[in-house]
């Protein structure tokens, strides 16, 4: 038996907004998060130990990550070639330069030679001697549309029309690689994609409109003993059968609040030919968590927003808090005790959203067919405003003025002599009731 480790989608350097400097590093802690669980995966790898290890691509959220990031990626992978156990490092769309016109980060591991690392940037078969026997891995890159097919084919095509040519452009190119295969030894897919029967998350629409979508038939055949994916972040098997199975192992940490409740891990697989089993190994990654509430009808904002977080599990988790308020409220918070509340969260971000008053439901005494005269309906309403108690006398009395017909006697008196005076008098009066109406 061949013992694999599969892992995929590391996005070292992801999630800094999420964590905050460690003063002892100088390190963002999120960083150190994510070369904690890589750590972990590579620690497996030799503990085990395995004879092979495979990687899904996206190594970094970006081609051109900063050196230091780049030296934590290759000080965890390089403990691999002094373990002397060969790796695969597949190039996925987060790894290639200018949608793959400018090469890939990875591919300096190839240009320095490193021991028993293969870089996987094009369609290939390749054979590798491991310390129990020979396995073949054909590395599938991320493609696009570039990659298959030249400007002029594609131009006035539909999007689902481009698709269907660049799954006829790849289908004989996978097909000669399978005619070259060794029937007997064990083989195994290693491809970044979006397979069309997948969950998908945040990663979708990170990738929309650069590359498409492969149908899993293409990859369901009896000629793979093993299908290693990349590219979606949640861990899921699409090929319930197992002939063969279709893994994501998913991403090995939580790159934003789109993965709170996914579990992240990594694969381990016994593989011969004809022959296989896996085991999806959870890691445990910093927990995020999301707090949302509406404060608008509550009496008392803040004590029902400490009782919402006093209800979740915080300590050291990346927290977000999203509550609902009216306008009128934001004066009943302190502040002050919502930041205490939160600081058992290894990170927290404060989200307030003004709720629509427009939408707030009637009154049921003010509901249709209330026999309630003008007057009464509007004292009910203000006595039910909290906020206006201290003008209602006021709005009151301005009201009784309207209806008395008062509201309106400055536009009826004609504008000579002393009659002028008088409706300068009474259009003041009015126009000092509309202010306090206002």
């Amino acid at each position: 038996m061949i013992k694999i480790l599969h892992l995929s989608d590391i996005h070292l350097g992801s999630g800094f907004s999420h964590g905050r400097t460690n003063p002892e590093t100088g390190l963002n802690t999120r960083l150190e998060d994510f070369v904690n669980t890589l750590s972990q995966c590579i620690d497996r790898a030799i503990t085990e130990p395995v004879d092979l290890v495979l990687f899904g691509g996206d190594a970094f959220p970006d081609a051109t990550p900063p050196p230091y990031v780049q030296e934590a990626f290759a000080t965890q992978f390089r403990r691999l070639v002094d373990a002397e156990i060969p790796t695969v490092l597949l190039v996925g769309n987060h790894d290639q330069h200018s949608q793959g016109n400018g090469g890939a980060s990875l591919c300096i591991y190839r240009t320095l030679g490193v021991p028993g690392f293969i870089v996987g940037d094009t369609l290939a078969t390749h054979p590798i001697q491991t310390r129990n026997g020979l396995v073949q891995v054909i590395t599938l890159p991320w493609l696009t549309r570039s990659s298959l097919l030249t400007r002029p084919e594609t131009e006035g095509l539909a999007l689902g029309e481009v698709n269907e040519l660049l799954i006829q452009r790849l289908e004989p190119i996978l097909e000669g690689e399978i005619r070259r295969l060794d029937s007997q030894a064990p083989t195994i897919l290693l491809a970044h994609l979006m397979a069309d029967r997948a969950s998908f998350g945040a990663e979708r629409f990170l990738a929309v409109g650069k590359g498409f979508t492969i149908p899993l038939s293409l990859m369901a055949r009896s000629c793979f003993d093993y299908v290693a994916l990349g590219h979606v972040h949640r861990h899921q098997n699409l090929n319930p059968s197992n002939n063969p199975p279709v893994i994501y192992p998913g991403s090995i940490e939580r790159v934003d609040f789109s993965e709170e409740k996914e579990d992240k891990g990594y694969v381990l697989i016994e593989l011969d030919k004809g022959k296989v089993e896996w085991q999806f190994c959870p890691l445990p990654v910093r927990p995020f968590c999301t707090i949302n509430v509406n404060l608008a009808e509550e009496a008392d904002p803040e004590a029902a927003l400490l009782k919402a977080i006093k209800k979740k599990t915080i300590d050291d988790a990346v927290v977000r808090l999203i509550y609902k308020v009216r306008s009128d409220q934001l004066d009943l918070i302190d502040n002050s005790k919502i930041h205490q509340a939160l600081s058992e969260a290894h990170s927290y971000t404060i989200r307030p959203e003004l709720a629509s008053q427009l939408a707030r439901p009637r009154l049921p005494e003010l509901g249709v067919g209330s026999s309630m005269n003008p007057m009464d309906a509007l004292k009910t309403y203000l006595d039910s405003q909290d906020n206006l108690k201290d003008i209602a006398a006021d709005m009151l009395e301005a009201a009784q003025y309207l209806l008395d017909g008062q509201g309106d006697s400055w536009l009826e008196v004609e504008e000579s002599g002393d009659d002028k005076q008088e409706a300068s008098q009474v259009g003041k009066g009015n126009q000092k009731n509309q202010l306090r109406l206002l």
